[in-house]
């Protein structure tokens, strides 16, 4: 990606749209998609617009593709966020019409499965955010955690540097949306114990690129959307977090180490590994499970981090990714990495 463009930022008032790229989940789940567009209006003062697929279960990859196509040509829209994740978008990519994109740049808001769209923006020239979904960070139980809100905010409305800082407390347990009483109460949290540091022994300032590592996998599985010269991630900042399908720690380090074989981990010199999430309603573990999935996963991540890219520096357990509160990254836009001072600043 040589000249990366930032689209304009809407401004309270505006027209925001919200698409569910991946899964129609809000036609099935209603009370926290109909929560987080109250938030969208009453709390940032965007005006939502849905689409034919918004909340359509089982819409078509082409139509979820008109639905992408007609939002970024609305001119009245200045921003689109997506409802949710899912498991099959990659699929809608090949339907996608790059040029409309291309002269039509917007802010996009997502995460998840949504890394293929992230991914398809970066190679379009434009620059987007991980992290947010409506139904997630903005339907939310009680209320928005207040670093996402900070964070949301800020990328939404803002330009300019901004400094993450660790949660003081976070959680990754779940609680079901059919219960209307879920909304009622905050979730409850632990403390977050800080991040984890890794050769800080420099200042890395760069675009990113990177995203859920199952997606990442996928595509490279699919050879769709990752550049066939890793050149062209030279000197990036890499953003890495897993999902709630809890991938065990070694298929983390198998698709790391298939990325270091594919030469693409010595390209970045500084990784960004999200907090992982170590807890569904699949697998609800305790807290003693939980620990022993958190440990194996960060010696998953330096093990691979060892053998492929030695010099890289990494910060683990940054929040961002799966867990709650959750910081909103630039994707493509520029992350300084302060070893020393240890200290992250995205710039919105």
């Amino acid at each position: 990606m040589t000249t990366p463009v930032h689209a304009p930022k809407p401004v309270p008032g505006d027209r925001v749209a919200v698409l569910s790229p991946s899964s129609g989940l809000p036609e099935l789940l209603p009370l926290p998609y109909e929560l987080g567009l109250a938030r969208l209006r009453e709390e940032f003062g965007l005006e939502p617009v849905e689409y034919p697929t918004t909340r359509k279960m089982g819409a078509t990859p082409a139509e979820r593709a008109a639905d992408i196509h007609a939002a970024f040509a609305d001119p009245s829209v200045k921003a689109v966020i997506a409802s949710i994740g899912g498991d099959d978008q990659i699929t809608v990519l090949p339907y996608l019409d790059r040029e409309l994109i291309r002269a039509n740049p917007k802010p996009f808001f997502g995460m998840s499965d949504n890394t293929n769209l992230l991914v398809y923006l970066w190679n379009t020239g434009i620059v987007s955010f991980h992290g947010t979904s409506v139904m997630c960070e903005l339907g939310r139980p009680g209320a928005m955690a207040e670093l996402t809100a900070e964070s949301l905010r800020a990328a939404l409305f803002t330009s300019g540097p901004y400094e993450l800082r660790p949660a003081d407390r976070f959680t990754d347990i779940d609680r079901t949306w059919e219960d209307p009483t879920t909304f009622d109460r905050e979730p409850e949290t632990r403390p977050g114990g800080g991040w984890h540091w890794h050769s800080p022994d420099r200042v890395v300032e760069a675009r990113s690129w990177g995203g859920n590592l199952e997606i990442l996998s996928w595509l490279l599985m699919a050879d769709r959307e990752i550049a066939a010269d890793p050149a062209v991630y030279d000197g990036h900042v890499l953003l890495l977090e897993t999902s709630e399908d809890m991938p065990r720690a070694r298929d983390v380090f198998a698709i790391l180490r298939s990325m270091g074989e594919r030469g693409l981990l010595r390209r970045f010199p500084a990784l960004l590994m999200g907090r992982p999430k170590t807890w569904s309603f699949e697998q609800p573990n305790d807290a003693a499970a939980r620990a022993r999935y958190v440990r194996e996963q960060h010696e998953a991540v330096l093990k691979a981090v060892d053998m492929y890219a030695p010099d890289m520096m990494v910060v683990l357990d940054v929040d961002f990714g799966h867990t709650d509160p959750q910081h909103v990254l630039p994707y493509g836009g520029t992350i300084r990495v302060d070893g020393p001072a240890r200290r992250i600043t995205v710039t919105y």
